[in-house]
């Protein structure tokens, strides 16, 4: 029989203010042991750090990590407020699968009734992505850009000397903010803001189902 791990701490990571102000507005009730919200800053350089810093003490080896916040979509059709359920994020390093996918997908369909939930490529950039980017990076199989969760994930998922290391579940959950018929004007403008808003404070229950539901066994 496999043995399955200790209930590991969950670290939701997130880059902008006006996210952690949406986590921290939905309440952390059914929180587990070890809930943290970092606030890593914008970009990817912002994320590794603030995420291997985060993961460097006692512990960190197995903690889940789920990066989140706003999102630009990719295709046609879809709307402020959607979700995104990263399968896998995309950065020029590589490639990092996430865990518990549908298991998430189904957990934000009962957390958030309605909302567009879409499973698929989150692909990183390190600028706010428009007009002909967005069809390129469509071209590649992705399905929404951010400039964070590919480095959170990267960096949860490597040792000190970059080698994949991964002991707890990972997965990134963003909630589109602009889409290919709703591109932001600069990325303080939160068009569409209100709903992706209202989302975003209202998927914490599917976090820590997810978080108690994919603990994986020992490596």
């Amino acid at each position: 029989m496999q043995r399955r791990a200790e209930p590991a701490a969950l670290l939701v990571a997130c880059a902008l203010r006006i996210e952690r102000a949406a986590l921290r507005s939905g309440g952390e009730r059914g929180a587990p042991d070890g809930y943290a919200v970092l606030r890593t800053g914008m970009g990817p350089g912002a994320a590794d750090l603030a995420v291997a810093r985060a993961l460097a003490g006692p512990g960190g080896d197995r903690t889940a990590v789920l990066a989140t916040g706003f999102c630009a979509g990719l295709v046609p059709g879809m709307n402020p407020g959607d979700l995104i359920v990263a399968e896998e994020t995309r950065d020029p390093r590589g490639t990092v699968t996430c865990d518990g996918t549908a298991l998430l997908a189904e957990a934000l369909a009962r957390a958030v009734p309605g909302a567009a939930v879409h499973l698929g490529a989150l692909t990183g950039s390190d600028h706010v992505v428009r007009g002909q980017e967005r069809a390129q990076l469509r071209a590649t199989g992705a399905i929404a850009v951010d400039m964070e969760s590919a480095a959170t994930l990267w960096t949860a998922t490597r040792d000190a000397r970059g080698a994949l290391d991964r002991r707890g579940p990972v997965a990134a959950v963003r909630v589109i903010v602009d889409a290919p018929e709703h591109e932001l004007v600069r990325i303080g403008t939160v068009r569409g803001g209100i709903s992706a808003f209202r989302v975003l404070r209202a998927v914490l229950p599917a976090f820590f189902d997810w978080h108690r539901s994919s603990l994986l066994p020992r490596r």
